[in-house]
């Protein structure tokens, strides 16, 4: 496919592509400015760890943003010296935000403080050891998004926290529920070769037992200046594509309904042009993955330490 007068899908990562030695490649200086507005050295937590520190959720999240940010300013001269335009902007999660910041629908600042307390948030909704999430694989996802509605009640929450794509579902809420919607699989999949894996996260993010998160980043946003983007962007919450100038509020509202609400990737990439060209800007290279399993047909670059598409 020629990338030459070419229309591109940008698509950032959310939280689980963070490693050790992030952002090594790239300029110091957005890494310096989050730093100082979280009063902690992110450049060199990112760069060197310790991964213990990293994982942590509240900084998890604005490291990634940061990292993703940083890369994007590094892309954004080369694809204009390619031809080639962005069509839409989409974000995993926290990567919405990357992707917000993009659009210029929000300030890098207050993303980076919006998605340290966001963290926080998420991580504080819950008592350690009664939540949790799982990745269902290779079972089709109506399946396993009406086993949890059938399970799910008071004290045994659970619901589907990513609709990633037509093999990949992640399910979260209470361990007790989870394990129930695990076993109710087995028996209404007998025969069926599919899985069930635990997690190694903090919290059971994009599900019921987020509703206290959502209220108290509803309650930060309120200080929070949202604009018009300049671009469209696809929203993890429904999966559809808003257009340029749609009111700040509308995606000011988007992102707290994320918070416990399903991410619907799979629709968001079903609703791309035929063949579409997507670039992933930040670390790792998970939703390149997700992106060619939902759209075979699209063409797809992690940008992550090789920029040799664009060069």
């Amino acid at each position: 496919m020629s990338l030459l007068s070419s229309k591109a899908t940008l698509i950032f990562p959310g939280q689980g592509s963070q490693y050790v030695g992030m952002g090594k490649d790239l300029p110091r200086d957005y890494f310096d400015r989050a730093g100082q507005r979280l009063g902690l050295d992110l450049a060199t937590l990112c760069r060197e760890g310790p991964l213990e520190k990293l994982v942590l959720t509240p900084y998890t999240q604005p490291a990634i943003l940061t990292h993703s940010v940083a890369l994007l300013e590094r892309v954004r001269p080369l694809l204009a010296s390619k031809g080639i335009s962005i069509a839409r902007v989409m974000g995993h999660s926290v990567g919405e935000y990357a992707a917000l910041v993009c659009a210029g629908a929000m300030s890098f600042e207050d993303a980076v403080w919006s998605t340290h307390l966001r963290g926080k948030f998420m991580q504080e909704a819950v008592p350690p050891g009664e939540g949790g999430m799982a990745a269902v694989l290779k079972l089709d996802f109506c399946t396993v998004a009406e086993t949890c509605r059938q399970v799910d009640r008071e004290g045994e929450r659970v619901g589907v926290a990513n609709f990633n794509s037509p093999e990949q579902v992640v399910i979260s809420g209470h361990l007790k529920a989870l394990d129930k919607v695990a076993r109710a699989l087995g028996e209404k999949a007998k025969g069926k070769r599919f899985r069930v894996i635990p997690l190694p996260v903090s919290a059971p993010f994009h599900g019921p037992l987020m509703a206290l998160a959502a209220e108290r980043l509803a309650e930060h946003f309120r200080r929070i200046s949202f604009r018009p983007p300049e671009l469209p962007y696809v929203a993890n919450i429904d999966g559809r594509e808003y257009p340029a100038g749609t009111p700040g509020d509308v995606v000011k509202q988007n992102l707290i309904r994320q918070i416990e609400g399903s991410v619907q990737w799979m629709t968001g990439t079903k609703a791309l042009e035929e063949n579409p060209l997507v670039f992933e800007i930040g670390p790792g290279r998970v939703l390149s993955a997700l992106v060619k399993k939902c759209r075979p047909d699209a063409t797809c670059y992690s940008l992550d330490g090789d920029l040799s598409p664009l060069l």
